[in-house]
Protein backbone atom coordinates (compact mmCIF):
# COMPACT_ATOMS: atom_id res chain seq x y z
CA UNK A 1 0.00 0.00 0.00
CA UNK A 2 1.35 3.56 -0.96
CA UNK A 3 0.77 6.03 1.80
CA UNK A 4 0.28 9.97 2.22
CA UNK A 5 -0.38 12.11 -0.21
CA UNK A 6 -1.97 10.72 -3.08
CA UNK A 7 -4.25 13.10 -4.44
CA UNK A 8 -4.63 13.47 -8.52
CA UNK A 9 -1.82 10.50 -9.09
CA UNK A 10 -2.93 7.85 -11.71
CA UNK A 11 -4.33 4.07 -10.26
CA UNK A 12 -2.11 3.00 -12.42
CA UNK A 13 0.93 4.96 -11.14
CA UNK A 14 0.11 3.71 -7.93
CA UNK A 15 0.40 0.17 -8.42
CA UNK A 16 3.69 0.82 -10.26
CA UNK A 17 4.77 2.38 -7.09
CA UNK A 18 3.60 -0.62 -4.98
CA UNK A 19 5.69 -3.01 -7.01
CA UNK A 20 8.68 -1.20 -4.77
CA UNK A 21 7.35 -3.78 -1.90
CA UNK A 22 8.72 -6.93 -3.81
CA UNK A 23 12.17 -5.93 -4.24
CA UNK A 24 14.54 -8.18 -1.84
CA UNK A 25 17.80 -6.30 -1.80
CA UNK A 26 20.83 -7.70 -0.54
CA UNK A 27 21.64 -7.24 2.98
CA UNK A 28 25.18 -5.75 1.80
CA UNK A 29 23.98 -3.52 -0.33
CA UNK A 30 22.93 0.10 1.23
CA UNK A 31 20.76 1.35 -1.75
CA UNK A 32 20.92 0.15 -5.34
CA UNK A 33 21.17 2.73 -8.15
CA UNK A 34 18.63 0.93 -9.97
CA UNK A 35 16.15 1.61 -6.91
CA UNK A 36 17.03 5.47 -7.48
CA UNK A 37 16.76 5.66 -10.53
CA UNK A 38 12.79 4.79 -10.39
CA UNK A 39 12.42 6.62 -7.33
CA UNK A 40 13.57 10.08 -8.92
CA UNK A 41 11.64 8.76 -12.20
CA UNK A 42 8.17 8.50 -9.97
CA UNK A 43 9.49 11.80 -8.49
CA UNK A 44 9.65 13.30 -11.95
CA UNK A 45 6.53 12.16 -12.85
CA UNK A 46 4.37 13.64 -9.91
CA UNK A 47 6.22 16.14 -8.51
CA UNK A 48 6.65 15.11 -5.07
CA UNK A 49 9.24 13.76 -2.71
CA UNK A 50 8.68 10.22 -2.22
CA UNK A 51 10.07 7.84 1.48
CA UNK A 52 11.47 4.59 1.21
CA UNK A 53 12.10 2.30 4.69
CA UNK A 54 14.31 -0.10 4.23
CA UNK A 55 14.63 -2.95 6.99
CA UNK A 56 18.50 -3.99 7.94
CA UNK A 57 17.57 -7.28 5.97
CA UNK A 58 16.79 -5.64 2.86
CA UNK A 59 12.73 -5.34 2.66
CA UNK A 60 10.88 -2.53 2.21
CA UNK A 61 8.69 -1.88 4.91
CA UNK A 62 7.24 1.42 3.99
CA UNK A 63 6.29 3.69 0.62
CA UNK A 64 4.96 7.09 0.96
CA UNK A 65 4.39 9.76 -1.17
CA UNK A 66 4.87 13.80 0.09
CA UNK A 67 4.59 17.54 -0.75
CA UNK A 68 6.56 19.35 -3.22
CA UNK A 69 9.12 20.29 -0.27
CA UNK A 70 8.39 17.89 2.55
CA UNK A 71 7.34 14.12 3.06
CA UNK A 72 6.21 12.78 6.33
CA UNK A 73 8.56 10.77 7.99
CA UNK A 74 7.05 8.18 10.53
CA UNK A 75 8.28 6.85 13.54
CA UNK A 76 9.29 3.35 12.76
CA UNK A 77 11.22 1.14 14.84
CA UNK A 78 11.84 -3.02 14.77
CA UNK A 79 13.76 -2.85 18.54
CA UNK A 80 12.56 -2.59 21.50
CA UNK A 81 14.11 0.12 23.30
CA UNK A 82 13.06 3.53 20.92
CA UNK A 83 16.64 4.81 21.63
CA UNK A 84 18.77 1.86 19.89
CA UNK A 85 18.85 1.99 16.19
CA UNK A 86 15.35 1.31 15.08
CA UNK A 87 16.61 -1.04 11.98
CA UNK A 88 15.56 0.79 9.52
CA UNK A 89 16.73 3.41 6.59
CA UNK A 90 14.85 5.85 5.13
CA UNK A 91 15.43 7.07 1.90
CA UNK A 92 14.14 9.95 0.13
CA UNK A 93 13.65 12.18 -2.82
CA UNK A 94 14.30 16.05 -3.31
CA UNK A 95 12.49 17.30 -6.25
CA UNK A 96 14.44 20.59 -7.27
CA UNK A 97 17.85 18.73 -7.42
CA UNK A 98 19.22 19.38 -3.90
CA UNK A 99 20.68 15.88 -2.54
CA UNK A 100 21.77 17.82 1.02
CA UNK A 101 20.22 16.60 3.77
CA UNK A 102 18.17 19.72 5.42
CA UNK A 103 17.70 20.26 9.05
CA UNK A 104 14.74 18.62 8.78
CA UNK A 105 16.06 15.37 7.66
CA UNK A 106 18.92 15.67 10.28
CA UNK A 107 16.37 16.31 13.44
CA UNK A 108 14.43 12.90 12.20
CA UNK A 109 17.30 11.22 12.30
CA UNK A 110 18.18 11.83 15.95
CA UNK A 111 14.80 11.52 16.93
CA UNK A 112 13.49 8.48 15.24
CA UNK A 113 16.91 6.31 15.43
CA UNK A 114 16.91 5.90 12.04
CA UNK A 115 19.54 3.49 11.05
CA UNK A 116 20.60 5.63 8.17
CA UNK A 117 19.11 8.89 6.93
CA UNK A 118 19.48 9.50 2.83
CA UNK A 119 18.19 12.19 0.10
CA UNK A 120 18.27 11.65 -3.16
CA UNK A 121 18.32 14.86 -5.70
CA UNK A 122 15.94 14.51 -8.48
CA UNK A 123 15.79 16.72 -11.85
CA UNK A 124 13.58 16.34 -14.82
CA UNK A 125 13.35 12.77 -13.68
CA UNK A 126 16.93 11.41 -12.98
CA UNK A 127 19.06 11.46 -9.72
CA UNK A 128 21.66 14.27 -9.36
CA UNK A 129 23.19 12.51 -6.19
CA UNK A 130 22.85 11.54 -2.86
CA UNK A 131 24.14 12.21 0.78
CA UNK A 132 23.24 9.99 3.78
CA UNK A 133 23.63 10.92 7.31
CA UNK A 134 24.42 7.89 10.59
CA UNK A 135 24.43 8.66 14.29
CA UNK A 136 27.33 8.62 16.46
CA UNK A 137 27.71 8.44 20.30
CA UNK A 138 26.28 10.90 22.54
CA UNK A 139 28.27 13.88 23.05
CA UNK A 140 26.45 16.03 26.05
CA UNK A 141 22.87 14.51 25.58
CA UNK A 142 22.87 14.33 22.20
CA UNK A 143 23.59 12.08 18.97
CA UNK A 144 26.31 13.18 16.84
CA UNK A 145 25.83 13.15 13.08
CA UNK A 146 28.20 11.94 10.88
CA UNK A 147 27.40 13.29 7.40
CA UNK A 148 29.18 12.30 4.04
CA UNK A 149 29.61 14.51 0.74
CA UNK A 150 27.33 14.36 -1.77
CA UNK A 151 27.91 11.63 -4.20
CA UNK A 152 26.93 10.61 -7.38
CA UNK A 153 24.12 7.56 -7.02
CA UNK A 154 25.86 4.99 -9.21
CA UNK A 155 29.42 5.57 -6.80
CA UNK A 156 27.74 4.87 -3.61
CA UNK A 157 30.03 2.76 -1.31
CA UNK A 158 27.61 0.02 -0.59
CA UNK A 159 29.36 -2.15 1.84
CA UNK A 160 30.77 1.08 3.61
CA UNK A 161 28.16 2.69 4.08
CA UNK A 162 26.69 -0.61 5.80
CA UNK A 163 29.38 -0.82 7.91
CA UNK A 164 28.86 2.69 8.86
CA UNK A 165 25.52 1.09 10.14
CA UNK A 166 26.82 -1.40 11.55
CA UNK A 167 29.40 1.28 13.52
CA UNK A 168 26.17 3.26 14.69
CA UNK A 169 24.72 0.54 16.38
CA UNK A 170 27.66 -0.49 18.62
CA UNK A 171 27.83 4.04 19.11
CA UNK A 172 24.37 4.36 19.76
CA UNK A 173 24.22 1.26 22.24
CA UNK A 174 26.81 2.93 24.61
CA UNK A 175 24.58 5.62 25.35
CA UNK A 176 21.55 2.91 26.03
CA UNK A 177 23.96 0.79 28.32
CA UNK A 178 22.71 3.20 31.47
CA UNK A 179 18.53 2.76 30.73
CA UNK A 180 16.71 2.18 33.75
CA UNK A 181 13.98 0.15 34.02
CA UNK A 182 11.30 2.51 34.26
CA UNK A 183 12.62 2.95 30.60
CA UNK A 184 11.63 -0.91 29.47
CA UNK A 185 8.77 -1.77 28.29
CA UNK A 186 6.03 -2.67 31.05
CA UNK A 187 4.68 -6.65 30.87
CA UNK A 188 1.64 -7.88 32.08
CA UNK A 189 1.62 -11.69 32.68
CA UNK A 190 -1.00 -14.20 31.75
CA UNK A 191 -1.36 -17.80 32.16
CA UNK A 192 -3.29 -21.02 32.29
CA UNK A 193 -0.98 -23.05 33.33
CA UNK A 194 0.80 -22.67 36.28
CA UNK A 195 2.60 -20.29 38.39
CA UNK A 196 6.09 -22.52 37.61
CA UNK A 197 4.85 -21.69 33.88
CA UNK A 198 4.34 -17.99 34.29
CA UNK A 199 7.87 -18.09 36.33
CA UNK A 200 9.66 -18.81 33.41
CA UNK A 201 7.28 -16.52 30.91
CA UNK A 202 8.85 -13.58 33.25
CA UNK A 203 12.63 -14.68 32.18
CA UNK A 204 11.87 -14.61 28.98
CA UNK A 205 10.09 -11.47 29.20
CA UNK A 206 13.18 -10.15 30.86
CA UNK A 207 15.60 -11.73 27.89
CA UNK A 208 13.35 -9.35 25.60
CA UNK A 209 13.70 -6.12 27.46
CA UNK A 210 10.77 -6.29 29.53
CA UNK A 211 9.85 -5.34 33.16
CA UNK A 212 7.42 -7.49 34.16
CA UNK A 213 4.56 -5.37 36.56
CA UNK A 214 2.16 -7.94 37.42
CA UNK A 215 0.57 -11.29 36.47
CA UNK A 216 -2.44 -13.40 36.34
CA UNK A 217 -3.02 -16.88 36.59
CA UNK A 218 -5.96 -18.30 35.65
CA UNK A 219 -7.10 -21.66 36.25
CA UNK A 220 -9.05 -23.55 33.12
CA UNK A 221 -8.57 -26.83 31.16
CA UNK A 222 -8.48 -25.15 28.01
CA UNK A 223 -8.44 -21.34 26.74
CA UNK A 224 -11.41 -19.79 25.80
CA UNK A 225 -11.86 -19.63 22.07
CA UNK A 226 -13.00 -15.78 22.22
CA UNK A 227 -10.71 -14.53 24.66
CA UNK A 228 -8.28 -17.19 25.91
CA UNK A 229 -9.46 -16.44 29.79
CA UNK A 230 -12.99 -15.43 29.08
CA UNK A 231 -14.67 -12.19 28.67
CA UNK A 232 -15.20 -11.65 32.64
CA UNK A 233 -11.72 -12.52 33.57
CA UNK A 234 -11.01 -10.31 30.15
CA UNK A 235 -12.36 -7.38 31.24
CA UNK A 236 -10.70 -7.55 34.75
CA UNK A 237 -7.33 -8.04 33.23
CA UNK A 238 -7.80 -4.52 30.91
CA UNK A 239 -8.48 -3.28 34.55
CA UNK A 240 -5.41 -4.64 36.23
CA UNK A 241 -3.71 -3.03 32.99
CA UNK A 242 -4.72 0.25 33.26
CA UNK A 243 -3.68 0.37 37.18
CA UNK A 244 -0.34 -0.96 36.49
CA UNK A 245 0.33 1.19 33.39
CA UNK A 246 1.38 -1.85 31.67
CA UNK A 247 2.57 -1.22 27.55
CA UNK A 248 2.03 -4.99 26.55
CA UNK A 249 0.40 -8.13 27.95
CA UNK A 250 1.64 -11.59 27.19
CA UNK A 251 0.22 -14.84 27.21
CA UNK A 252 1.73 -18.02 28.17
CA UNK A 253 0.38 -19.91 25.27
CA UNK A 254 -0.27 -19.32 21.28
CA UNK A 255 -2.84 -17.23 20.56
CA UNK A 256 -5.13 -17.71 17.64
CA UNK A 257 -6.05 -14.49 14.92
CA UNK A 258 -9.32 -14.15 16.86
CA UNK A 259 -8.36 -14.10 19.98
CA UNK A 260 -5.40 -11.62 19.59
CA UNK A 261 -7.74 -9.45 18.03
CA UNK A 262 -10.56 -9.63 20.69
CA UNK A 263 -8.25 -9.03 23.08
CA UNK A 264 -6.80 -5.98 22.01
CA UNK A 265 -9.96 -4.78 21.92
CA UNK A 266 -11.01 -5.09 25.18
CA UNK A 267 -7.64 -4.37 26.43
CA UNK A 268 -8.06 -0.64 24.87
CA UNK A 269 -4.38 -0.43 22.49
CA UNK A 270 -2.45 -2.43 25.03
CA UNK A 271 -0.53 -4.82 22.93
CA UNK A 272 -0.83 -8.18 22.93
CA UNK A 273 1.55 -10.96 22.33
CA UNK A 274 1.46 -14.56 23.24
CA UNK A 275 4.62 -16.95 24.02
CA UNK A 276 5.14 -18.24 20.17
CA UNK A 277 5.96 -14.53 19.42
CA UNK A 278 8.09 -13.55 22.43
CA UNK A 279 10.61 -16.29 22.04
CA UNK A 280 10.25 -15.25 17.87
CA UNK A 281 11.39 -11.57 19.49
CA UNK A 282 14.36 -12.81 21.43
CA UNK A 283 15.51 -14.98 18.87
CA UNK A 284 15.61 -11.82 16.44
CA UNK A 285 17.44 -10.42 18.73
CA UNK A 286 19.69 -12.62 18.89
CA UNK A 287 20.34 -14.53 15.71
CA UNK A 288 24.06 -13.30 14.53
CA UNK A 289 24.53 -15.58 11.17
CA UNK A 290 22.81 -15.10 7.83
CA UNK A 291 21.40 -18.74 8.37
CA UNK A 292 20.21 -18.00 11.86
CA UNK A 293 18.45 -14.48 10.20
CA UNK A 294 17.05 -16.34 7.48
CA UNK A 295 15.78 -18.97 9.69
CA UNK A 296 13.94 -16.43 12.38
CA UNK A 297 12.54 -14.61 9.26
CA UNK A 298 11.21 -17.82 8.30
CA UNK A 299 9.17 -18.93 11.56
CA UNK A 300 7.95 -15.36 11.75
CA UNK A 301 6.17 -15.61 8.54
CA UNK A 302 4.73 -19.11 9.26
CA UNK A 303 3.43 -17.77 12.89
CA UNK A 304 2.03 -14.43 11.15
CA UNK A 305 0.45 -16.65 7.70
CA UNK A 306 -2.67 -17.38 9.99
CA UNK A 307 -2.82 -14.39 11.90
CA UNK A 308 -3.46 -11.75 9.07
CA UNK A 309 -6.68 -11.12 10.57
CA UNK A 310 -5.30 -9.40 13.39
CA UNK A 311 -3.58 -6.65 12.11
CA UNK A 312 -3.60 -4.60 15.61
CA UNK A 313 -1.41 -3.11 18.15
CA UNK A 314 1.10 -6.34 18.17
CA UNK A 315 1.20 -6.73 14.64
CA UNK A 316 1.43 -2.86 13.72
CA UNK A 317 3.82 -2.04 11.28
CA UNK A 318 4.39 0.92 12.92
CA UNK A 319 3.85 -0.27 16.63
CA UNK A 320 7.68 -1.06 17.66
CA UNK A 321 9.01 -2.88 20.80
CA UNK A 322 8.55 -6.43 21.59
CA UNK A 323 7.43 -8.23 18.97
CA UNK A 324 7.96 -6.41 16.59
CA UNK A 325 11.58 -6.95 15.74
CA UNK A 326 13.16 -8.62 12.99
CA UNK A 327 12.29 -8.44 9.12
CA UNK A 328 9.17 -10.75 9.11
CA UNK A 329 7.11 -8.92 11.24
CA UNK A 330 6.19 -5.64 9.65
CA UNK A 331 5.46 -6.30 5.94
CA UNK A 332 1.32 -6.61 6.99
CA UNK A 333 0.43 -4.84 3.35
CA UNK A 334 1.91 -8.28 1.84
CA UNK A 335 -1.05 -10.50 0.83
CA UNK A 336 -0.98 -14.23 1.38
CA UNK A 337 0.39 -14.76 -2.05
CA UNK A 338 3.24 -12.59 -1.20
CA UNK A 339 4.09 -14.16 2.13
CA UNK A 340 4.40 -17.31 0.85
CA UNK A 341 6.25 -16.32 -1.69
CA UNK A 342 9.07 -14.51 0.40
CA UNK A 343 8.66 -18.10 2.61
CA UNK A 344 9.53 -20.31 -0.35
CA UNK A 345 12.88 -18.11 -1.40
CA UNK A 346 13.75 -18.08 2.52
CA UNK A 347 13.86 -21.92 2.27
CA UNK A 348 15.21 -22.08 -0.87
CA UNK A 349 18.14 -19.71 0.88
CA UNK A 350 18.15 -21.71 4.15
CA UNK A 351 18.20 -25.17 1.62
CA UNK A 352 21.53 -23.63 0.36
CA UNK A 353 22.95 -22.95 3.43
CA UNK A 354 22.09 -26.62 4.64
CA UNK A 355 23.48 -27.78 1.30
CA UNK A 356 27.29 -26.49 2.63
CA UNK A 357 26.57 -27.43 6.05
CA UNK A 358 26.03 -31.29 4.71
CA UNK A 359 29.09 -30.68 2.32
CA UNK A 360 30.97 -29.77 5.57
CA UNK A 361 29.78 -32.61 7.79
CA UNK A 362 30.55 -35.00 5.00
CA UNK A 363 34.10 -34.24 4.76
CA UNK A 364 34.05 -34.64 8.74
CA UNK A 365 32.65 -37.69 8.10
CA UNK A 366 35.46 -39.08 5.52
CA UNK A 367 37.85 -37.41 8.49
CA UNK A 368 36.00 -40.22 10.27
CA UNK A 369 36.17 -37.77 13.22
CA UNK A 370 33.20 -38.68 15.89
CA UNK A 371 30.58 -35.37 16.72
CA UNK A 372 29.28 -34.90 20.33
CA UNK A 373 26.44 -32.41 20.43
CA UNK A 374 25.40 -30.66 23.65
CA UNK A 375 21.65 -30.29 24.53
CA UNK A 376 19.70 -29.36 26.86
CA UNK A 377 17.38 -26.68 28.12
CA UNK A 378 18.07 -23.05 27.31
CA UNK A 379 20.50 -21.70 30.11
CA UNK A 380 21.65 -24.96 31.46
CA UNK A 381 25.40 -23.85 30.46
CA UNK A 382 25.69 -25.73 27.68
CA UNK A 383 28.10 -22.56 25.89
CA UNK A 384 30.07 -22.46 29.28
CA UNK A 385 30.90 -26.33 29.06
CA UNK A 386 32.18 -26.12 25.36
CA UNK A 387 34.46 -23.16 26.30
CA UNK A 388 35.75 -25.08 29.42
CA UNK A 389 36.25 -28.26 27.12
CA UNK A 390 37.58 -26.39 24.33
CA UNK A 391 38.59 -22.60 25.11
CA UNK A 392 36.32 -21.59 22.22
CA UNK A 393 35.60 -18.59 23.43
CA UNK A 394 31.88 -18.58 22.64
CA UNK A 395 29.74 -15.98 24.32
CA UNK A 396 27.78 -17.50 27.50
CA UNK A 397 25.30 -15.59 29.30
CA UNK A 398 23.25 -15.80 32.39
CA UNK A 399 20.13 -15.88 29.84
CA UNK A 400 17.80 -17.50 27.85
CA UNK A 401 18.90 -18.55 24.50
CA UNK A 402 21.86 -16.76 24.46
CA UNK A 403 22.90 -19.65 21.60
CA UNK A 404 21.40 -19.98 18.65
CA UNK A 405 23.95 -20.81 15.71
CA UNK A 406 25.56 -23.98 16.71
CA UNK A 407 29.18 -23.54 17.27
CA UNK A 408 31.42 -26.34 16.37
CA UNK A 409 34.98 -27.03 18.00
CA UNK A 410 37.27 -29.86 18.00
CA UNK A 411 38.33 -31.32 21.54
CA UNK A 412 41.50 -33.79 22.75
CA UNK A 413 40.57 -36.71 24.24
CA UNK A 414 42.90 -37.43 27.21
CA UNK A 415 43.73 -40.73 26.11
CA UNK A 416 44.24 -39.91 22.43
CA UNK A 417 42.27 -39.05 19.66
CA UNK A 418 39.81 -36.33 19.37
CA UNK A 419 36.11 -35.54 18.66
CA UNK A 420 34.28 -32.45 17.26
CA UNK A 421 31.69 -30.33 20.35
CA UNK A 422 28.50 -29.14 18.76
CA UNK A 423 26.79 -26.57 20.78
CA UNK A 424 23.26 -26.21 19.70
CA UNK A 425 20.32 -24.19 20.41
CA UNK A 426 18.25 -24.55 23.52
CA UNK A 427 14.99 -26.28 24.48
CA UNK A 428 12.02 -24.66 26.34
CA UNK A 429 8.79 -25.73 27.39
CA UNK A 430 5.83 -25.14 24.48
CA UNK A 431 8.93 -24.61 22.12
CA UNK A 432 7.39 -22.83 19.11
CA UNK A 433 6.40 -25.40 16.09
CA UNK A 434 7.36 -22.86 13.67
CA UNK A 435 10.94 -22.46 15.22
CA UNK A 436 11.31 -26.31 15.33
CA UNK A 437 10.22 -26.13 11.78
CA UNK A 438 12.89 -22.90 10.28
CA UNK A 439 15.47 -24.25 12.50
CA UNK A 440 15.37 -28.11 10.90
CA UNK A 441 18.57 -27.75 9.19
CA UNK A 442 20.54 -25.75 12.86
CA UNK A 443 18.90 -29.05 14.47
CA UNK A 444 20.18 -31.72 12.22
CA UNK A 445 23.71 -31.33 14.03
CA UNK A 446 22.28 -32.72 16.99
CA UNK A 447 20.54 -35.36 14.52
CA UNK A 448 23.55 -36.50 13.13
CA UNK A 449 25.72 -36.58 16.40
CA UNK A 450 27.39 -39.86 17.25
CA UNK A 451 26.63 -39.08 21.24
CA UNK A 452 24.46 -36.46 22.96
CA UNK A 453 25.40 -34.72 26.03
CA UNK A 454 22.40 -33.66 28.09
CA UNK A 455 22.89 -30.50 30.04
CA UNK A 456 20.88 -30.19 33.02
CA UNK A 457 20.94 -27.66 35.21
CA UNK A 458 21.07 -29.08 38.36
CA UNK A 459 20.69 -25.66 40.59
CA UNK A 460 17.23 -25.20 38.79
CA UNK A 461 13.91 -27.37 41.39
CA UNK A 462 12.56 -27.89 37.67
CA UNK A 463 15.28 -30.18 36.84
CA UNK A 464 13.28 -33.70 36.30
CA UNK A 465 11.03 -31.85 34.11
CA UNK A 466 12.96 -29.84 31.88
CA UNK A 467 15.06 -32.75 31.43
CA UNK A 468 11.41 -34.67 30.36
CA UNK A 469 11.24 -31.14 27.90
CA UNK A 470 14.77 -32.19 25.88
CA UNK A 471 13.86 -35.69 25.74
CA UNK A 472 10.10 -35.28 24.29
CA UNK A 473 12.01 -32.44 21.96
CA UNK A 474 14.29 -34.92 20.75
CA UNK A 475 11.70 -37.43 20.30
CA UNK A 476 10.01 -35.32 18.10
CA UNK A 477 13.00 -34.62 16.08
CA UNK A 478 13.86 -38.31 15.97
CA UNK A 479 16.83 -38.60 18.14
CA UNK A 480 15.27 -40.81 20.93
CA UNK A 481 17.33 -43.59 19.90
CA UNK A 482 20.86 -41.68 19.98
CA UNK A 483 23.48 -42.66 22.70
CA UNK A 484 23.17 -40.61 25.61
CA UNK A 485 25.42 -39.31 28.73
CA UNK A 486 23.41 -37.13 31.09
CA UNK A 487 25.07 -34.52 33.15
CA UNK A 488 24.16 -32.52 35.65
CA UNK A 489 26.03 -29.17 35.52
CA UNK A 490 25.84 -25.80 37.86
CA UNK A 491 26.80 -27.92 41.07
CA UNK A 492 29.22 -25.50 42.53
CA UNK A 493 25.29 -23.55 43.00
CA UNK A 494 23.64 -26.52 44.26
CA UNK A 495 21.96 -26.59 48.16
CA UNK A 496 21.68 -30.86 47.07
CA UNK A 497 23.06 -32.79 45.50
CA UNK A 498 20.44 -34.72 42.95
CA UNK A 499 19.09 -38.33 43.43
CA UNK A 500 20.31 -39.20 39.69
CA UNK A 501 22.24 -42.18 39.55
CA UNK A 502 24.15 -42.46 36.30
CA UNK A 503 24.17 -38.98 35.65
CA UNK A 504 27.48 -37.15 35.65
CA UNK A 505 28.07 -34.06 38.03
CA UNK A 506 30.11 -31.36 37.18
CA UNK A 507 30.25 -27.61 37.33
CA UNK A 508 31.80 -26.39 33.52
CA UNK A 509 32.07 -22.81 35.33
CA UNK A 510 34.90 -24.40 38.06
CA UNK A 511 35.91 -27.35 35.92
CA UNK A 512 35.13 -29.70 38.94
CA UNK A 513 34.03 -33.29 37.46
CA UNK A 514 35.01 -32.67 33.48
CA UNK A 515 37.92 -35.13 33.62
CA UNK A 516 35.38 -38.09 34.47
CA UNK A 517 33.08 -35.99 31.57
CA UNK A 518 35.84 -36.54 29.15
CA UNK A 519 36.33 -40.03 30.15
CA UNK A 520 33.23 -40.89 30.00
CA UNK A 521 32.88 -39.50 26.26
CA UNK A 522 35.92 -41.88 25.36
CA UNK A 523 34.06 -44.49 27.18
CA UNK A 524 30.79 -43.96 24.73
CA UNK A 525 33.18 -43.14 21.47
CA UNK A 526 35.03 -46.15 21.59
CA UNK A 527 32.19 -48.09 20.82
CA UNK A 528 32.08 -46.54 18.01
CA UNK A 529 35.85 -46.01 17.09
CA UNK A 530 38.64 -47.62 18.60
CA UNK A 531 42.66 -46.34 19.05
CA UNK A 532 44.85 -49.10 17.17
CA UNK A 533 48.33 -50.01 15.71
CA UNK A 534 47.85 -51.36 12.19
CA UNK A 535 51.53 -52.91 10.54
CA UNK A 536 51.19 -52.13 6.62
CA UNK A 537 53.84 -53.94 4.53
CA UNK A 538 55.39 -51.85 2.12
CA UNK A 539 53.86 -54.23 -0.48
CA UNK A 540 50.55 -53.22 0.91
CA UNK A 541 50.35 -49.79 0.01
CA UNK A 542 46.83 -49.68 -0.90
CA UNK A 543 45.94 -50.28 2.62
CA UNK A 544 47.88 -47.42 3.90
CA UNK A 545 45.79 -45.42 1.59
CA UNK A 546 42.42 -46.73 2.57
CA UNK A 547 43.24 -45.80 6.09
CA UNK A 548 44.41 -42.34 5.10
CA UNK A 549 40.54 -42.61 3.48
CA UNK A 550 38.37 -44.17 6.24
CA UNK A 551 40.29 -43.72 9.28
CA UNK A 552 41.38 -41.38 11.67
CA UNK A 553 45.20 -41.45 11.14
CA UNK A 554 46.88 -39.84 14.35
CA UNK A 555 50.53 -40.86 13.35
CA UNK A 556 52.94 -43.21 11.08
CA UNK A 557 56.14 -44.87 12.07
CA UNK A 558 58.42 -46.20 9.56
CA UNK A 559 60.23 -49.64 9.82
CA UNK A 560 62.11 -52.52 8.39
CA UNK A 561 58.55 -54.30 8.69
CA UNK A 562 56.62 -51.63 7.02
CA UNK A 563 54.60 -48.53 7.84
CA UNK A 564 53.28 -48.68 11.66
CA UNK A 565 49.92 -46.72 11.57
CA UNK A 566 48.15 -45.25 14.64
CA UNK A 567 44.93 -44.36 14.02
CA UNK A 568 41.13 -44.54 14.96
CA UNK A 569 38.97 -47.51 13.53
CA UNK A 570 35.54 -48.52 13.65
CA UNK A 571 35.25 -52.26 14.30
CA UNK A 572 33.73 -53.15 10.31
CA UNK A 573 37.02 -50.86 9.46
CA UNK A 574 39.29 -53.62 11.41
CA UNK A 575 37.62 -56.39 10.29
CA UNK A 576 38.21 -55.79 6.73
CA UNK A 577 42.00 -54.75 7.66
CA UNK A 578 42.47 -57.93 9.41
CA UNK A 579 40.96 -59.71 6.56
CA UNK A 580 43.29 -58.34 4.07
CA UNK A 581 46.40 -58.15 6.52
CA UNK A 582 45.92 -61.13 8.86
CA UNK A 583 44.87 -60.30 12.46
CA UNK A 584 48.38 -59.94 13.95
CA UNK A 585 48.99 -56.93 11.57
CA UNK A 586 45.91 -54.98 14.13
CA UNK A 587 46.39 -54.55 17.50
CA UNK A 588 44.27 -52.48 19.78
CA UNK A 589 45.73 -49.83 22.03
CA UNK A 590 42.47 -49.20 24.06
Amino acid sequence: MIYGNKEGIRDSLLAQMEALYDLDLSAEVFAPPELLDVLAAFTGTINREISVYISRSGSVLDVTIGGLNSVELKDMHLRRNSRRLSMVRCIHTHPGGNPQLSDVDISSLRAMHFDAMAAVGVLNGRPTGIQAAFLGEVVGGVNRVLLTDVIPTCKIPQRGWMEAIERADTDVLKGVSTSTQEERERAFLVGLDSERSLDELARLADTAGAAVVGRMLQRKSKPDTATYLGSGKADELSLECQAREADLVIFDDELTGVQMHNLEQILHGVKVLDRTALILDIFAQRAQSREGRLQVELAQMAYQLPRLIGKGVAMSRLGGGIGTRGPGETRLEMDRRRIRKRMGDLRREIDALGSQRSLRRARREKNKVPVVALVGYTNAGKSTLLNALSGAGVLAEDKLFATLDPVIRTVKLPTGGEFLLVDTVGFISKLPHTLVDAFQSTLEEALLADVLLIVSDGSSDELLHQHDVVLEVLASLGAADKPKIDVINKIDRMQTPPQWPGALEISAKTGEGLDDLLSAIGRQLRGIQRRARVTVPYAQGGMLSLLHEEANVLGEEYSDAGVSVEAMLDEQLAGRIAARLGSDALAWLE
